[in-house]
């Protein structure tokens, strides 16, 4: 068979096209809403439930109801046979009188040979198992059927090679297993339709609170309003709301902290620029002054020129450190940098070599111990950079800064790097030890002096970063000391 001229074409499109499926079932599960989906899961489960409970009843009965009719026909049966059935005539007097008193019992005698000896009217289902009964091999009860109506025939053996057959008719018990089964399927149908509306009531109620808490998200999301959650109940869900309240709080004061932050790095910055401005505008008229040629424009000696100059670089620098700050202290995520195994005490020493230049009035004596720990090398390096700056700011000219790095002793603090910095200055009042490390925060004796306020909030926030911590005490100069610890690796 030749394809057509279309049929490779089409083929090879086919074969390269996928085509979306239905959505499976438990897509579709997940399509629903909760509270649906509750509802029709319980109604699912109860009505598993139900019809196991159905089925397992109704084979109890059925197993009950037919053990006792083969336990009475046996009894029956036994009974007929301790008779002395040989004469085929006594079958009239001894069987008619017992076993056939009610009027849905058949009953015969088989021989061995298969031949068999009944009543007129009333001859049972009679086949091999009740022959093999007659030749002494025992049979369990069975079901056979008499023009259409199903009987339970029994065989006892009633003397040597005979057998009395015993049956009776099935319908009467049969009736009452459908009856039993017409309840069981309308109980059941009921208790389904009971789940089902246990099932909406018990979504309604049990999802109440995470409606509250959708609307909450909604509203935060729709408004900004971070307002928390009406927590009831100590349940999943009220740990949930919990969670959810303290992540609002969290982000909260995230906000809040930045919104501090630019109003107080908006406060900090007004000064440099209107002092870098003025001294613009100053260097600008004079320029222009120098120009004109006219006499009355404002004249700049080399000394002033130069001191003016001086002074525009070092609060353009001072500007470039207060932004490098801000954005630093702006990132409340830790720098994406990974944490490395390093010496501590290397750091440490990068840091001197940096601070001494800027220092040269100042003697830093350091004792190092080497102690390695687990954090990013240059967030640490300006931390301790930053302390030993401050340190030197405050000491007096040929005073001495005292570097210390040992392993921690505190008993709150064991197994941990210290960093212990003491200078010579004039220490720090003991209200303000707490009042260091936030954001631009500056004593009044430290407003004179250089400096944005921003750089031991810096040291503060990465030793927060490395798990660990500073705080300001008093040195035994008089001075201020400064304590960092870290974990050790």
């Amino acid at each position: 068979m030749n394809p057509g001229p279309d049929g490779p074409a089409d083929a090879t499109a086919g074969a390269g096209t996928e085509r979306p499926g239905p959505p499976s079932g438990w897509h579709v599960l997940l399509e629903i809403p909760l509270r649906r989906r509750v509802a029709i899961l319980v109604s699912v489960g109860a009505g598993l439930l139900v019809a196991l409970i159905a089925v397992a009843v109704f084979l109890t009965a059925y197993r009950a109801l037919y053990d006792q009719l083969d336990e009475s026909l046996v009894e029956r049966a036994t009974a007929a046979a301790s008779s002395d059935l040989a004469d085929p005539s006594l079958l009239y007097r001894a069987v008619s009188s017992d076993a056939l008193a009610a009027g849905d019992f058949r009953v015969a005698i088989v021989l061995a040979d298969g031949r068999a000896l009944s009543i007129q009217g009333s001859v049972p289902p009679i086949g091999s198992p009740e022959v093999a009964v007659a030749s002494g091999t025992p049979q369990p009860p069975r079901t056979g059927i008499v023009g259409g109506a199903p009987y339970r025939v029994v065989a006892v053996q009633a003397g040597t090679g005979r057998a009395l057959v015993l049956a009776q008719e099935l319908e009467p018990t049969r009736r009452t297993l459908s009856r039993l089964a017409i309840v069981l399927v309308v109980v059941g149908s009921i208790g389904v339709v009971l789940a089902a509306l246990v099932g909406v009531a018990i979504a309604r109620a049990g999802l109440r609170p995470v409606e509250r808490l959708i609307s909450a998200t909604e509203r935060v999301a729709r408004t900004g309003d971070l307002q928390p959650i009406t927590v009831t109940g100590g349940d999943e869900i009220a740990r949930l709301t919990r969670s959810f309240n303290a992540m609002l709080a969290a982000l909260a004061s995230s906000i809040d902290r930045q919104r501090r932050l630019v109003a107080d790095a908006g406060h900090e910055l007004r000064t440099p620029l209107t002092s870098l401005r003025t001294n613009l505008e100053l260097l600008v008229a004079a320029e222009e002054g120098a120009a004109s040629g006219r006499p009355d424009a404002p004249r700049l000696s080399p000394e002033d020129r130069t001191e003016l100059t001086d002074d525009l670089r070092a609060q353009i620098d001072e500007l470039a450190t207060l932004v490098g700050d801000v954005v630093e202290l702006a990132r409340d995520d830790p720098p994406e940098v990974a944490a490395e195994h390093l010496d501590l005490s290397e750091v440490v020493e990068r840091a001197l070599d940096r601070a001494r230049p800027r220092a040269p009035g100042v003697t830093f004596a350091a004792e190092l111990a080497p102690l390695e720990v687990v954090g990013d090398a240059s967030a640490l390096e300006r931390a301790v950079l930053n302390l030993l700056d401050n340190a030197a700011k405050w000491s007096p000219p040929g005073a001495t800064v005292t570097v210390v790095l040992r392993e921690g002793m505190a008993p709150e603090r064991p197994g941990t790097a210290v960093l212990e910095i003491a200078d010579e200055g004039p220490g720090i009042a003991p209200e303000e030890r707490e009042l260091v490390f936030d954001r631009f925060f500056r004593s009044a004796d430290a407003r004179t002096m250089p400096g944005s306020g921003l750089g031991l909030s810096i040291v503060a926030q990465t030793a927060t970063r490395h798990h660990g911590g500073v705080a300001a005490h008093e040195a035994p100069s008089g001075g201020a000391l400064l304590r960092l610890w870290l974990p050790r690796a």
